[in-house]
């Protein structure tokens, strides 16, 4: 495959839609190649936030007024939208956020400590974003709990049987992502999510690297909790989703406490709205659910599997190139993989290198990457990442590839 005879994707089309890309950075071509950190906005999504505030901008819920009910009509089939992209049973197990961090602190802080005590256990991995990571360490010293860490393997992956190992039936929790933000790595999220079950344990995945690549089916998977973020998946900033199994969200305290996650208040008792609303205190992101349900829109309308096909081949085109780079060494390689390729050059620093690459138009993430633990393990500092995704093209990682060596020219 590649972008000449490739019929089922139309680059050139598709890169129309995201007005962002056609702009010069430091007097060459954008070439973006951040999407891990976040994707750029489509047309269709930058739309459809200009017209709700143009058109339709209005508190939702409880005015008695068009606009309210017009604003509180699209922020709802927003929620329906959602969960259909991610075929949730119920459209109350959808949950709006401000993004994956604050999803993950949400189940921390109510199912959390509503079900973790001292003695119990909670799994996680070497691979998590920071995100997927203090929080369970505040709840275990807040409850007692022990935090257990599952190894990775040479190639960047986890050590499955180390993961087997540490389930027990001190096991109440694991919380994995689907797919790490620093090496690209995918994990087996369907077996962990069955060994966890099989542990008694409840299973929470971080997939906000995941929506923007893989089509997620939170009935096939059957874990518990799924928490993304919009701006990962060409959405807005600001949105993000936690899906949780409605029989678990009902048993869950409120976590924030405001205006709609009320049903009465008197000053001797208050009594909670039913789901979702109790875990939406104040005024939501309207505009956000409306650009993060029109972000899902647009993937749907895409053909995902040839999407998904075109960045393998955009991954497997840059891993070569970029194997070719004397000296350039490729962290977390010979693994299943989502499009990113994570690197260092021997006598360069990341973020020197970074900077360089600016200076000729592309745009890379340097450092650790809210990993820093996953770096350590490494025995590294940190990385260069490019990550593409479906209007990326060859002619920008070969953009890259030359950038590398000009740069390396100077630094080493």
């Amino acid at each position: 495959m590649n972008e000449s005879t490739n019929n089922c994707i139309d680059i050139n089309a598709i890169r129309a839609e995201f007005p962002i890309l056609s702009q010069a950075v430091n007097g060459h071509s954008l070439s973006y190649l951040d999407n891990g950190a976040t994707a750029q906005k489509p047309r269709k999504v930058i739309d459809a936030i200009n017209d709700y505030y143009e058109t339709t901008n209005s508190n939702v819920h409880r005015g008695a007024h068009y606009l309210s009910d017009k604003a509180t009509q699209q922020f709802e089939d927003a929620r329906n939208t959602v969960q259909s992209f991610i075929n949730a049973e119920h459209r109350e197990e959808i949950l709006w956020t401000r993004g994956t961090t604050e999803s993950i602190n949400l189940v921390a802080q109510t199912w959390g400590r509503a079900n973790i005590t001292k003695g119990d256990e909670i799994i996680i991995s070497t691979l998590e974003h920071h995100s997927n990571i203090v929080p369970w360490q505040l709840l275990c010293e807040q409850s007692g709990a022990t935090l257990k860490i599952i190894n990775i393997l040479d190639n960047g992956q986890l050590d499955i049987d180390h993961f087997k190992e540490l389930l027990n039936e001190s096991t109440k929790l694991v919380a994995v992502g689907h797919i790490s933000n620093a090496l690209g790595v995918i994990n087996p999220i369907e077996k962990m999510t069955e060994m966890a079950h099989e542990a008694g344990a409840v299973i929470l995945i971080d997939g906000a690297q995941a929506t923007p690549h893989v089509e997620i089916d939170v009935k096939a998977l059957n874990c518990d909790f799924y928490a993304f973020s919009g701006h990962k998946m060409f959405g807005p900033m600001g949105i993000g989703v936690l899906y949780g199994k409605k029989q678990l969200l009902e048993a869950m305290p409120p976590w924030q406490a405001g205006g709609e996650m009320i049903e009465r208040v008197t000053f001797t008792k208050t009594t909670f709205n039913q789901l979702p609303y109790k875990f939406e205190a104040g005024t939501p992101n309207v505009a956000g659910a409306i650009g993060l349900a029109a972000a899902a829109d647009y993937l749907n309308s895409l053909d995902r599997k040839a999407v998904s096909q075109y960045e393998d081949f955009l991954l497997d085109y840059a891993t070569a190139a970029l194997s070719d780079i004397e000296g350039l060494t490729i962290v977390g390689n010979n693994c299943e993989k989502a499009s990113v390729v994570s690197f260092n050059i021997d006598g360069c620093h990341s973020q020197d290198l970074g900077m360089m690459l600016d200076q000729q138009g592309i745009a890379v993430r340097t450092g650790h990457h809210c990993t820093m633990p996953l770096m350590d393990a490494l025995g590294i500092s940190g990385t260069v990442r490019a990550s593409f995704c479906f209007y990326n093209t060859t002619e920008e990682i070969d953009n890259l590839c030359k950038a590398i060596v000009k740069a390396k020219s100077l630094l080493v």
